[in-house]
């Protein structure tokens, strides 16, 4: 009678234990199923940039360009060491997929020409920040190193206006004064007193953000050099174009409008080949 006690106590104890564990089953699914993605579902990745790849660089400008760039290459006499000037030269770089440019410096009877292009495509390495926004961080970065002067408005100011308009109308300037000023503009502008329309500034129409530095250099001994620079950005592509030119003579300045039009139109010729 003993041993058919201590039996049936068993059993019932195995049925309580096995009725807990299904109850415990039953309520880690209730859990489960109130908090769907629970499991640790990761969040979406942040879009990739629209370019996987970079052109080839010394390939990305065409001759025409490159002669108006670099006037000296049409002196050369010597057939081969032309197309040579016109090849170019390859910028170091570590990894092609990221980072590509290529160089000239071409030589003339009235100065020496140097032209520098870059591509750079950004990766973001951020899963919640995209290839575009990482590129936009990065422009900004270069735009802010550029130290890029406000702009200056060539219009007259509202109390200006408003001062002459109290004054009755306008008279005519002295002779003395209008030919200050005809003379003046016949005149390329020193750097002190460059218009507006030619200081560093942000540019429109050319790629998703762009602007344009000009800088001349400061030595005295030698002929000044100056450098235009056009940078733009096309989601997640920066492209960087460096323009430099040193007069041979001592006392020429490189016209900066001239210099700052070449730059430009190099700069949308390869926006235009970007987006195509």
């Amino acid at each position: 009678m003993q041993r058919k006690a201590y039996v049936t106590g068993a059993a019932a104890l195995l049925a309580a234990l096995l009725a807990g564990c299904t109850s415990g089953s039953g309520g880690d699914e209730e859990a489960d199923s109130s908090n769907p993605g629970a499991a640790g579902t990761a969040s979406a990745a942040a879009e990739p940039g629209r370019y996987r790849t970079l052109p080839e660089p010394c390939g990305a400008v065409g001759h025409e360009t490159l002669a108006s760039l670099l006037p000296g290459i049409r002196q050369i006499t010597d057939a081969e060491q032309r197309q040579k000037a016109y090849e170019g030269e390859a910028t170091p770089t570590f990894d092609t997929d990221r980072k590509v440019g290529c160089r000239w410096k071409v030589e003339s009877t009235d100065a020496t020409d140097h032209l520098l292009i870059d591509f750079e495509r950004v990766v973001s390495y951020d899963n919640t920040v995209s290839d575009d926004s990482q590129a936009e961080q990065l422009f900004a970065t270069k735009e802010t190193a550029a130290d890029l002067p406000a702009p200056v408005s060539s219009s007259p100011s509202s109390a200006e206006e408003v001062t002459s308009a109290d004054a009755g109308p306008s008279t005519s300037p002295s002779p003395s004064a209008s030919a200050s000023a005809s003379a003046g503009s016949s005149v390329s502008p020193s750097p002190s007193t460059t218009p507006a329309d030619l200081q560093p500034r942000l540019l429109d129409g050319l790629g998703d953000e762009a602007f344009l530095d000009d800088e001349l250099s400061s030595s005295g001994s030698t002929a000044k050099q100056r450098t235009v620079t056009v940078a733009f950005r096309t989601s997640n592509v920066i492209v960087t174009i460096e323009y430099a030119e040193q007069p041979a003579t001592i006392g020429v300045v490189p016209d900066s409008k001239e210099m700052q039009d070449r730059a430009q139109k190099l700069a949308s010729q390869l926006a235009d080949s970007l987006a195509g």
